[in-house]
């Protein structure tokens, strides 16, 4: 199976990290084909053009690779914190540049945007792990969960990817080594889980 991981955290030593070093693990050890990309240490420039914006626009040098493999992949994982109830602006421009018409999705013939897209990603799956300061139980009850519209509603739905799956980590900021140690287990649990020849079970 072809995955791709997109890690988005500026600190190495963050818990965000040790989620990649474990998704990276797991694939690895079950002989996966990853693309692991850490935006922050490849410097992406996360700045949408506007000439990049039509569809029928040539596709920039520096992302000719990320959109060839997002298009082909069985498999895409995202690993970021939840900063602000969104995604951090480096990963939200990697989507904005990446994620194009052509490559993630495109209208019916006639159809000048004003319609549902057609999703054409390949990925069987495609797994979200955040982290956060904030309760689940007070983010679900004032902010009412704006990762998980944003990533399945706004993004993965429309964009074809087959299975959705997101899994929270929180409170990062006062947790313990066990709590974390706990959490990189389901992690890699997850990972097996959606990557198992037969499917999610």
């Amino acid at each position: 199976m072809r995955v791709s991981v997109v890690l988005a955290h500026p600190d190495p030593k963050s818990f965000n990290h040790a989620i990649a070093e474990a998704v990276l693990s797991e694939l690895t050890a079950d002989q996966h084909e990853v693309f692991f990309h850490d935006l922050y240490a490849e410097g992406f420039n996360s700045l949408l053009r506007a000439d990049e914006i039509p569809s029928d626009a040539p596709i920039p040098m520096e992302l000719e690779s990320h959109c060839r493999e997002i298009s082909t992949v069985d498999g895409i994982i995202m690993i970021h914190p939840n900063w602000w109830g969104q995604p951090p602006a480096i990963l939200k421009g990697w989507v904005d540049r990446v994620f194009r018409p052509g490559v993630a999705y495109r209208f019916e013939e006639g159809d000048m945007g004003e319609g549902v897209p057609v999703g054409l990603l390949k990925a069987e799956f495609a797994l979200v792990f955040n982290t956060s300061n904030t309760s689940v139980e007070r983010e679900l009850r004032v902010f009412g969960d704006p990762l998980q519209a944003i990533w399945k509603q706004c993004i993965f739905d429309l964009c074809g990817a087959k299975t959705f799956h997101r899994e929270v980590f929180s409170v990062i900021v006062t947790s313990t080594v066990r709590q974390r140690e706990q959490w990189l287990t389901v992690v890699r649990e997850t990972v097996k889980r959606f990557t198992s020849p037969h499917g999610p079970a």
